[in-house]
């Protein structure tokens, strides 16, 4: 059985690219526009990952790890951050909410698998 990966981000052609490339890779998936979108699907949907903008309308990526973490079914569930901040402090706010790993836009394509395939391993 595949991997469900859910991918968050508000632009839906960068939810095009990244969802082609995991496709690819055997992945199914589930695609949301927003965190509270993210939600909403993960109310329907179990998933074994997250991908998840930072920086989106409605409801943040921050936010929305931190409302997925209060959930047990999914407070294990790896979270990684996509974004285009690079300060620091804006990572250790991802980390400290919840995410496993974080990867600054633009980022390759075998650099998202490889830390996809490290948290669901």
């Amino acid at each position: 059985m595949n991997r469900k990966i859910l991918i968050i981000d508000d632009s839906a052609v960068f939810r095009k690219i990244i969802s082609v490339h995991l496709k690819n890779a055997n992945f199914d998936l589930v695609e949301a526009g927003d965190g509270l979108e993210g939600l909403k699907q993960l109310e329907t949907n179990e998933v074994d990952l997250i991908v998840s903008d930072m920086n989106m309308p409605n409801m943040d990526g921050i936010s929305f790890i931190k409302k997925v973490k209060e959930n047990p079914k999914y407070k294990f569930t790896p979270i990684i951050m996509l974004t285009t901040e690079s300060q620091p402090e804006k990572k250790q706010q991802g980390m400290d909410a919840g995410a496993k790993a974080w990867l600054t836009k633009p980022f390759s394509p075998e650099e998202l698998l490889d830390t996809i395939s490290k948290l669901v391993t």
